[in-house]
């Protein structure tokens, strides 16, 4: 990994934050936007508002069924997008990549296809503790129609994956493993590599939901060893509505399709169809063309920065980060700190003794500091630690220093009030 300075580091901020057009607004009171909410959604740079925009204006038409210019030139940049996914992820090929709304979708369509085809009453699914709604609820969907079992891996005391009770509860019934790779809500980074190798030699397959780490750092599915992984486009600085599944193309191959219609057939007749090829046959409908244009660019931004100077640079302000809420008193932060942790996400979920989440955000948010408050689509975490939500501060490598500092100096300044006026 490369190792930025911290001058070196606001440099990169300093140089990317003009890209993002957002950042150049005001608050109610004229201050300075300052958005720490990048794990729900990242800032989109110039690059893919144009890319858009172009698409629209010169390219817009239907992919893979006209033989007219526009459709040529739409469908060109639609699949250079999926290529562009599949070298970000480090795919065998662009065959892996199927295009979902999200990665949300990408998980169900996985749950009906895979899950439907495969799982029988008594098989197991293991689930963690931290896990997302979305990596959640479709498993749940997927238990109610087949009769499999959820087993869920719990956290230490420190907020990080419990690997012996991972280790306890995987067993020969274990059909799948599906866990985040960094927690949204924790931060913390799961040891995906352990977690893959036992899986498989029990005889799972490992679903990873990677929404919180391609951003951020160097991701590889062939390095990894996992069999699916999915992603959404707009944690990537890129549009909403978009996101992917990568799969090992010999379980793409042997998947039901998800959803019937036009473009993932390959003939019909009025009584049967036969389905296209890969990954068409799970992309069913006209697609969301304008989106994966956008996603490309956004992928092809980030590779352009380089995701080692961004998981260099984030890290300083994690650590930087840490060290200040760690300085207000009654504040006790989720999930393990860069100490415990040096790879961990970077983001600071927090709890504050006597001033509720919602309160924080909705003070911070009148001096254009935004920030998350809730329970971040974790209710089951937040029921474990006893608390019905949680304050958050997510960072990404167009934050500064300086934004860190003036959020802790506001966030000590709305405890004071809320304390004093208790």
């Amino acid at each position: 990994m490369t190792t930025l300075s911290r001058d070196t580091g606001v440099s990169l901020a300093e140089r990317t934050r003009s890209d993002f057009p957002i950042l150049d607004q005001r608050s109610s009171q004229g201050d300075p936007l300052i958005y720490l909410d990048h794990a729900a959604t990242s800032q989109k740079p110039r690059v893919v508002l144009e890319a858009m925009q172009a698409y629209y204006a010169c390219d817009n038409a239907n992919v893979h069924r006209g033989a007219h210019q526009l459709s040529a030139r739409a469908t060109e940049d639609f699949e250079a997008a999926r290529t562009t996914t599949a070298a970000f992820v480090g795919a065998a090929g662009p065959q892996e990549i199927v295009f979902t709304r999200n990665a949300t979708e990408a998980i169900n369509l996985v749950a009906r296809s895979w899950g439907n085809a495969n799982l029988r009453e008594g098989d197991e699914i293991l689930l963690t503790l931290m896990e997302h709604h979305s990596n959640l609820v479709p498993w749940q969907l997927l238990a109610q129609r087949t009769g499999c079992v959820l087993r869920h891996v719990g956290v230490t005391e420190t907020g990080e994956l419990d690997v012996d009770d991972f280790r306890s509860k995987l067993s020969d019934r274990t059909r799948l493993v599906s866990l985040v790779h960094i927690s949204n809500t924790l931060g913390c980074s799961n040891p995906l590599e352990l977690v893959i190798t036992a899986a498989h030699a029990a005889g799972a397959l490992v679903l990873v939901d990677a929404c919180q780490s391609l951003a951020h750092q160097r991701t590889s599915v062939s390095a990894l060893g996992a069999d699916f992984l999915v992603g959404s486009s707009h944690k990537l600085c890129g549009p909403t509505g978009m996101g992917f599944l990568w799969a090992k193309e010999a379980l793409l191959e042997e998947m039901p399709p998800f959803l019937g219609g036009g473009e993932m057939i390959q003939d019909v007749h009025l009584d049967h169809s036969t389905w296209a090829d890969l990954p068409y046959k799970f992309e069913a409908g006209t697609p969301a063309i304008g989106e994966a244009v956008g996603m490309g660019a956004a992928l092809s931004y980030l590779e352009q920065i380089g995701l080692e100077n961004i998981a260099a640079w984030e890290a300083q302000l994690t650590w930087h980060l840490f060290n200040r809420l760690q300085a207000i008193d009654g504040l006790r932060i989720l999930g393990p700190t860069p100490q415990q942790q040096p790879g961990r996400g970077a983001l600071a979920t927090f709890l504050v003794d006597g001033v509720h989440a919602n309160d924080i955000a909705a003070m911070l948010d009148l001096a254009g500091i935004c920030i998350r408050s809730g329970h971040h689509c974790c209710q089951p975490l937040h029921r474990h630690y006893q608390v019905t939500g949680s304050a958050r501060a997510s960072l990404s490598f167009i934050t500064t220093m300086a934004e860190i500092d003036r959020f802790a100096d506001e966030l000590q300044g709305v405890i004071t009030f809320f304390r004093d006026n208790s």
